[in-house]
């Protein structure tokens, strides 16, 4: 892993983490597919938003971190950023992770770049249903993720991965052999670890504090790699 960052913060600012969610968009690493891809769109940046939903996170929860989600897209700051770049545009595209079964699709690739394309992605995601599924494989979350770069039909010279979460792999290959898998293919793994206090639907308890520092060991990796530990899912929302 390459400049890899834990910020360990009490409170969280939108404002802050649009200004992450600039440097990441823009910095310089170069990324080539080598797969051919018929009447490619050149964007800046391929996103993958990788969104835990396995049956530690009830439905309370599920639906704050949608929410967060959404909230982001329309944050000011972040609309600038998708059209800064010298393409003006990027494409993002929103799955929901599970167990090694459980990939979904919500929101196929969409191409970002300004104010009504936001609002029109995060209006669409708003109505899809949340789906749920047992066990937690961050592993299989990132090998999807990386085929559903692999596939699209867009180019860029930056391709990241966001995974949001509240456990530890427990299911699949070992996650560090996905997430080296992927930085070897030029792609950036940022982590947002959920740290709850609630009680888990499945009775297993809360996840301990050291869940940042097992994303941060095993999970991110790449240039400009970072994590954010959110707190509580309460909090999920004002981070984004």
């Amino acid at each position: 892993m390459n400049n890899a960052s834990l910020f360990n913060l009490t409170h969280y600012d939108k404002q802050f983490l649009a200004v992450l969610i600039t440097c990441f968009f823009y910095t310089g690493l170069s990324f080539a597919p080598t797969l051919s891809k018929a009447d490619p769109i050149l964007v800046d940046l391929e996103l993958v938003l990788a969104v835990d939903v396995s049956h530690s996170v009830d439905d309370y929860e599920a639906s704050l971190q949608r929410q967060g989600y959404i909230e982001a897209l329309l944050d000011p700051a972040v609309i600038q950023s998708m059209s800064s770049g010298p393409m003006g545009r990027i494409a993002v595209t929103y799955i929901e992770w599970a167990g090694q079964q459980h990939q979904r699709t919500v929101m196929d690739w969409t191409v970002l770049e300004d104010i009504n394309s936001a609002h029109a992605f995060a209006e669409k995601l708003s109505t899809r249903p949340i789906s749920t599924a047992p066990s937690t494989s961050i592993s299989q979350a990132i090998d999807y993720s990386i085929n559903a770069i692999y596939s699209n039909n867009f180019i860029s010279k930056r391709a990241v991965i966001d995974i949001s979460g509240d456990g530890p792999n427990s299911d699949g290959r070992h996650v560090t052999q996905s997430r080296n898998d992927a930085v070897a293919l030029g792609i950036t793994i940022n982590g947002l670890p959920i740290l709850s206090s609630r009680p888990n639907p499945n009775g297993l308890g809360a996840p301990s504090a050291w869940l940042g520092s097992y994303y941060l060991k095993n999970v991110i990796g790449g240039k400009n790699a970072f994590l954010i530990e959110v707190f509580e899912f309460e909090t999920f929302s004002s981070i984004l």
